[in-house]
Formats: structure tokens, sequence, C-alpha cells
């Protein structure tokens, strides 16, 4: 079950359940789409190198079966560590553009 995490790790704006803004990495890394066009630059998660795709929105009403928010509610725990742009720089260069399918 995706933690469906409440904040951009770097810049910590707000990324409610229903957001269309956030970007998650196969370990669900959590950044805003902003973070990842502007200031990574790159389909690289500083974290762990895997790439980005669009966090899925959870249905917010019980449509089918009890799976939606209020019974598996989305995380309350920010993870805010914003990104060392220079570790990242050395962590892109290392990749050298290899798809995330062939990192």
């Amino acid at each position: 079950m995706l933690e469906l995490r409440p904040t951009c790790e770097h810049c910590n704006t707000s990324l409610p359940p229903d957001s269309l803004e956030a970007r998650i990495c196969s370990f669900e890394c959590t950044f805003c789409v902003t973070c990842v066009e502007t200031v990574l630059k790159s389909n690289a998660c500083p974290n762990c190198g895997g790439g980005f795709v669009q966090r899925p929105v959870r249905p917010s009403q019980d449509w089918k079966n009890g799976n939606f928010l209020g019974n598996d509610p989305a995380s309350t725990t920010m993870k805010h560590r914003p990104v060392d742009l220079v570790a990242y720089a050395k962590l892109v260069g290392a990749i050298n553009g290899l798809l995330p399918e062939k990192r």
C-alpha cells in the first residue's frame, strides 16, 4: 500500500492524497513536479537513483470493497530532507543518461 506522503521531500510543499503534482520513485521518495522539473532537472531520484512517475490518486470514497482513503489513509509523516545538489550532480553523472529501466 502506498504511503501517500504528505509533502515534497525537497521544498516541503503540501502534496495531499488527491494531488496530481506528486512524483514518486519505486521506494516512494516523494517530490513535487516543480522540484523534479526545475531543481533536479533529471528523471533520477536523489535518494536511490530510480526514475519518477506520477503518484496515483487513492479514491476518496468507497466505490468497491472498502478500497479508499477512509480505510487506508494517507501518511501524515513528513520527510523533509532537501537535496544536496552537489551530491546529486555526482549521482546524475554516474548514471550517465541511463534510462530508469536500465539502471
